[in-house]
């Protein structure tokens, strides 16, 4: 390295491309809740049946969560991550072809198992990519991709939906995730085989960054996995304060990825064109929240306060925030309707960089484990929230959902408070 060789900024294309990642994974789990009233109306699916369809994907992507962190110690993430994006996406066209209630939770069910890696992937990817002082924008900014993607498409697949049908919502979001499958294979590398020239890599190891994480070599010094490894992810108080938080945190979304159109469709009599319009705003709130938490975080930190501090105030504060969705419940105005939901999921933006603390508390050598651990449960939401609020929904009042909701996230914030201590690696 010359003494006037500048960094590459590699990390920042990288950056971008689990971005993308983001967008269709979630445009693949949520879809249906796109096409959930059609679907309904057309096949004849009553509101608990619906609950056990959205259900669905929750049960798989929870439970797979922890083996999928393990594989993805020791797989890496340039050939599983679009090995399992691709199959996802091709099970996601499928639910356009099925007719039944039962063939529709199989479907999901698959889904679910092939989305689990996912984000423990995303984790090792900007775990091995960026530095201590800029990972929290880094997860910031890859984590708006599940909101932003919906602010924007879901106006778009509403109208394709009209045009064309729901089915064809799955064939379009199917096939687009294939084919960034494709491009993730030609184009991602770990850094030191990638084009990050000497001077970005040193800046990243010096910077805190595991540069060789997820490379050949480290996935061969790995040692086999022992019940003392699972042992370790599960006995620690600190990293239970994480998963508890992180469980309200997705209640609060599977509720927008979920039954969010049916409410405003069914119980606020929104047409699909106002609603399609409506349920952009809370997205791009959430969009705004989990840019705003990373950046703010980063800023702190760099300010000179402890990454404790970093990391937890946003999501404190954005716990608290997503409480609000109750305000829903005491008004009628659709204006005001939108408000509190808006708050609400700004809230549950700026609380989406749960992932900064598991990069930072998470043992060094078992990043993947952990991670599928958090992400086992925290997306057990997934599998209670739907549920939850297709049998609190009966009668079609969704009151008594929202208060569920809002209830959890208090519960959240309490867990970073009184359980998370000292921001530390568990060794």
């Amino acid at each position: 390295m010359t003494l006037t060789e500048k960094p590459t900024r590699q990390r920042y294309v990288v950056m971008l491309m689990i971005f993308v990642s983001v967008v269709i994974t979630f445009l693949d789990r949520s879809n249906i809740s796109i096409t959930a009233p059609l679907m309904r109306k057309e096949l004849g699916i009553d509101t608990i049946h619906m609950g056990w369809i959205l259900s669905a994907f929750g049960w798989t992507y929870a439970f797979c969560q922890i083996p999928g962190g393990w594989l993805v110690d020791r797989v890496g993430p340039r050939f599983f991550y679009p090995a399992i994006l691709i199959l996802w996406s091709l099970a996601t066209a499928l639910l356009g072809v099925v007719g039944s209630v039962a063939s529709l939770i199989a479907i999901r069910l698959l889904i679910g198992a092939l989305e689990a890696p996912s984000y423990s992937i995303n984790n090792m990817v900007v775990s091995s990519w960026f530095p201590d002082r800029e990972r929290g924008g880094a997860i910031g900014f890859y984590t708006s991709g599940q909101f932003v993607g919906l602010a924007f498409l879901t106006p778009l697949l509403l109208m394709l939906q009209a045009s064309h049908g729901w089915r064809a919502v799955f064939f379009t979001t199917g096939v687009g995730g294939a084919v960034w499958g494709l491009i993730w294979l030609a184009t991602y590398r770990t850094p030191r085989e990638s084009r990050a020239n000497a001077a970005e890599i040193s800046y990243l190891e010096q910077g805190g960054a595991l540069v060789d994480l997820g490379s050949a070599e480290s996935r061969k010094a790995r040692r086999r996995l022992s019940w003392a490894d699972i042992g370790t992810v599960f006995k620690y108080r600190k990293l239970w304060g994480v998963y508890i938080g992180q469980f309200a945190v997705t209640s609060c979304q599977w509720f927008f990825l979920t039954w969010f159109p049916t409410y405003l469709v069914e119980f606020r009599h929104l047409s699909f064109v106002k609603s399609g319009l409506y349920a952009m705003i809370p997205f791009l709130a959430a969009f705004l929240g989990v840019l705003c938490s990373g950046l703010v975080s980063d800023r702190i930190l760099r300010a000179g306060a402890s990454l404790g501090w970093a990391r937890k105030t946003p999501i404190i504060c954005g716990l608290l925030l997503s409480s609000t969705i109750m305000g829903a419940n005491f008004v009628d105005a659709p204006e005001l309707v939108i408000f509190f939901m808006a708050l609400a999921f700004f809230g549950n933006g700026m609380a989406s960089i749960g992932w900064s603390l598991i990069s930072s508390v998470a043992p060094r050598q078992l990043i993947g484990l952990t991670g599928g651990t958090f992400n086992f449960i925290s997306n057990l939401s997934g599998i209670s929230t739907p549920l939850v609020i297709g049998y609190l929904a009966q009668g079609g009042n969704f009151a008594p959902g929202l208060t569920y909701i809002a209830v959890v996230a208090v519960m959240g914030a309490l867990a970073y408070i009184l359980m998370i201590g000292k921001l530390e690696r568990v060794e």
